[in-house]
């Protein structure tokens, strides 16, 4: 029976070393094991366990401490002495960190460099430290702000004040933070953006497609920085308002060119404006101008013939106008040589009434073929109408 419990006893300190000592136990030496990792001395065949008493060099029982080098459970002051050249170990420094170890931070494989060190031993670290916090307060306090331009400072995200063009100081960010916009050049709105179709309806009902560029700058910084979520998309939704509401207001001839395009143009700033001084956006319009009207691409062959039908309409009015004034002209022509003619006959009223009477005949028997002879005796007359006639049928046949 005593042998086969120092089996069970060898069996279980075997186990122990296997498990948890060695040299890949973290918790360092099995209980009873030798420094060299030799196996734990036998019990002697007779008589009991040894006892502290017989063997004072091996450790108490009970939790040992894992932090101690070899695994052992004692202090400097008590317990079992620590093998010769095992040092206390120690909690781990800032600088241990960045210390050159094989295969540890700062060494061969390592994930940190090493730090370069001053002539004296000491670090660079404060002085890099305080290099980049000077240029960080450098740049973050100094504005240059240039002539055109505005800035806008706000103190932990409220306004504080607008900068003028020029260096202007301000305190480090994150507490002091400026933002710098163009106020002076003009900003240019195309609606619609690109091919896209803008259909408005006009005072006659008929639809009328715009395309329209809107020139705009900012007049307030303050007011455009914060009274406004989108002053940019604002702009452009109060400029398709106002057209919208303008374009209602002409016929399509008028939307279409003329006069009525730039009165249509004139009235959209003053609409735009307006608003957007009720919504104190810091905006200012300087013009609008229509680029496009022209009828919907579904109607536009429709339109064209209309526009064909309108126009030839137009030139036949002008002719009638032109031939009227004509007609006018003779008959006032006509009146005015009657007058003069009748000035002369009250002057003289028998030659005058003669004068006529022989004029008149003239004219009417001028192109007559017939001779009406009134005496009797008188020679006939050579028949020169007819000899005229004639030649004229002749040279017409060559």
């Amino acid at each position: 029976m005593k042998r086969i419990s120092d089996a069970i006893a060898r069996g279980r300190l075997a186990m122990s070393g296997e498990k948890g000592g060695g040299g890949g136990s973290p918790w360092g030496r099995p209980q009873g094991q030798e420094p060299g990792g030799s196996e734990p001395a036998s019990e002697p065949e007779g008589g009991d366990a040894p006892t502290g008493a017989d063997k004072p060099d091996m450790p108490p029982k009970g939790p040992r401490n894992p932090w101690l080098p070899g695994g052992g459970s004692g202090s400097p002051g008590g317990g079992k002495q620590r093998p010769a050249g095992d040092a206390p170990r120690r909690a781990p420094g800032f600088e241990d960190l960045f210390r050159s170890r094989p295969g540890g931070p700062g060494g061969p494989g390592g994930a940190f460099p090493r730090m370069p060190q001053r002539p004296d031993g000491g670090s660079w670290l404060p002085y890099i430290a305080g290099a980049v916090a000077v240029v960080w307060v450098l740049f973050s306090t100094t504005h240059m702000v240039n002539p055109k331009e505005q800035g806008i400072v706000t103190t932990l995200g409220k306004y504080s004040r607008t900068i003028s063009p020029g260096v202007s100081l301000t305190l480090p960010w994150p507490l002091e933070s400026v933002r710098i916009e163009d106020v002076t050049s003009i900003k240019r709105d195309t609606i619609p953006e690109g091919e896209a179709e803008k259909l408005m309806i006009t005072s006659d009902q008929n639809l009328v497609d715009i395309s329209y560029l809107v020139r705009w700058n900012i007049k307030d910084l303050k007011l455009y920085s914060f009274q406004l979520a989108d002053p940019d998309g604002t702009v452009k939704e109060v400029a398709e308002a106002a057209m919208r509401a303008s374009i209602a207001e002409v016929p399509l001839s008028d939307a279409m060119g003329g006069t009525g395009r730039a009165m249509v143009e004139q009235n959209v700033r003053l609409r735009m404006q307006a608003v957007l001084d009720a919504y104190r956006s810091g905006v200012l319009i300087q013009g609008v101008e229509i680029k496009k009207a022209d009828p919907p691409n579904k109607v536009i062959d429709a339109f064209q013939k209309v526009t064909a039908a309108q126009q030839d309409a137009q030139r036949e009015r002008s002719n009638a106008q032109a031939w009227a004034q004509q007609v006018m002209a003779r008959a006032q022509g006509d009146a005015a040589a009657f007058d003069k003619v009748y000035e002369q006959y009250k002057l003289a009223p028998e030659v005058t009434r003669r004068r006529m009477y022989y004029e008149t005949m003239e004219r009417v028997l001028s192109a007559n073929d017939k001779v009406i002879v009134a005496a009797p005796g008188v020679t006939s007359y050579l028949p020169l109408p007819e000899v005229k006639r004639k030649k004229a049928a002749e040279g017409s046949a060559q």
